[in-house]
């Protein structure tokens, strides 16, 4: 839905984001005058005026949704520090007793879909807990908040319009939506969008109830994986150890090699069995640095990181999956050392560029621009390119 916008709501969603704020201090006046042109533009795309009015009248700001919008964990934890909180004993735990519980329905989606059920679960896992905690905020509240704010107006504009569509629809009333700060709802967390393209009734009751019904949820997680490319027979990805005179400016997520190639660089399985040689494509991550866990990511991982565009989240997945299917922990576990904070990466990025080094959007978010900007830096410097972001970096780039 979000991609076919007529020219006129084009037009109206540039009005939307030319006069949508952030919320931390706005007044309220300038906050309603953003809702009403929203509410227009929910009316121009169909959405019947009771339901906008019912989901409108009474949302409020809320200055926390911009403030977790600000702090997102992929951006101030390090991976160490990411992985850690995600990835427990506790959760394993749960995971496996829940997927034997579920194996039935698993296996059956595991056999339609071609997505493992320890994927599912792991999603699930950590989406929500396990549908222990499916977030606390009225999808509406945040969703109008955000639309009104300059950084992604025009994507939670569609998105709030979608959360109507799903009350239009009867799938859900106002007060049952309640969800993360982004509006993302339900145990496996969908944005409104992917509700309307993917929930489905996984327990034959005539209703997708993502927050209540866990075959639902898990039923809509693997339609939704299939959706994105999962291929079946092939694992996400995995860790693997790297020779001790290593060339890290091979490693990144844009420069896959065959297995084949990655055995004629040294890379081993943690087993100590050299990676096998095949064409099977792969791309080299070392989200921690060269002190942290290497892990060689598969097209897998691709499909997981289009529900979330996160590395770490990807990773925390496939290792999740991994420990529900039985396997290990890590055996290079990631340092838990401190991230560095936003405002000292847009100083890095800052920094790279005024040398030369591109390191794409200053924005203080190292993403692979960023990555493959430090890499070339420190390959210049015959430091130890592996793209990590540091307060060694920082130092090197005459940052207090």
């Amino acid at each position: 839905m979000r991609n076919r916008l007529n020219n006129a709501s084009s037009q109206a969603l540039t009005l939307v984001a030319l006069s949508c704020v952030s919320t931390l201090g706005v007044a309220q006046e300038a906050f309603e005058q953003c809702r009403d042109r929203i509410s227009a533009l929910a009316i121009d795309r169909g959405v019947s005026e009771a339901v906008v009015s019912n989901v409108l009248a009474d949302v409020q700001p809320l200055e926390r949704v911009i403030s977790a919008d600000r702090n997102q964990p992929e951006f101030v934890q390090s991976f160490g520090q990411y992985l850690g909180v995600r990835v427990t004993a506790d959760r394993i735990a749960s995971g496996r007793a829940l997927y034997a519980q579920h194996r039935a329905l698993l296996d059956r989606l595991a056999a339609t879909q071609g997505v493992p059920g320890q994927y599912l679960v792991a999603f699930w896992g950590l989406e929500s807990n396990f549908g222990r905690y499916l977030g606390n905020i009225p999808v509406f509240d945040s969703l109008t908040t955000l639309a009104c704010d300059q950084r992604r107006s025009r994507y939670f504009t569609d998105e709030l319009i979608n959360a109507m569509t799903i009350v239009e629809r009867g799938d859900a009333t106002p007060e049952e939506m309640v969800g993360s700060w982004a509006g993302a709802m339900g145990q496996t967390q969908f944005m409104p969008s992917v509700y309307l393209e993917h929930a489905v009734d996984g327990d034959g009751d005539g209703r997708a109830n993502l927050w209540l019904s866990a075959p639902d949820a898990l039923s809509s997680a693997a339609r939704y994986l299939g959706s994105m490319g999962w291929e079946s027979g092939f694992r996400w990805g995995r860790e693997v150890s790297l020779p001790d005179d290593f060339d890290y400016t091979v490693a990144g997520r844009d420069l896959p090699k065959p297995l084949s190639e990655w055995r004629d660089l040294g890379l081993m399985n943690v087993s100590g069995e050299r990676v096998p040689a095949l064409e099977v494509e792969a791309a080299l991550l070392v989200p921690a640095g060269s002190d942290g866990p290497a892990f060689l990511v598969y097209r897998n991982f691709d499909a997981i990181m289009r529900w979330n565009r996160s590395e770490f989240f990807a990773l925390s997945i496939g290792h999740l999956a991994d420990r529900i299917a039985g396997a290990g922990g890590l055996n290079r576990p990631p340092p838990q050392g401190e991230q560095l904070t936003r405002d000292q990466l847009r100083a890095i990025q800052q920094a790279l560029a005024d040398s030369g080094f591109d390191p794409g959007p200053v924005d203080g978010v190292p993403g692979s621009a960023t990555r493959a900007a430090i890499r070339a830096y420190q390959a210049s410097r015959n430091l130890v390119a592996d793209g990590f972001a540091d307060s060694d970096l920082a130092t090197q780039l005459g940052i207090n």
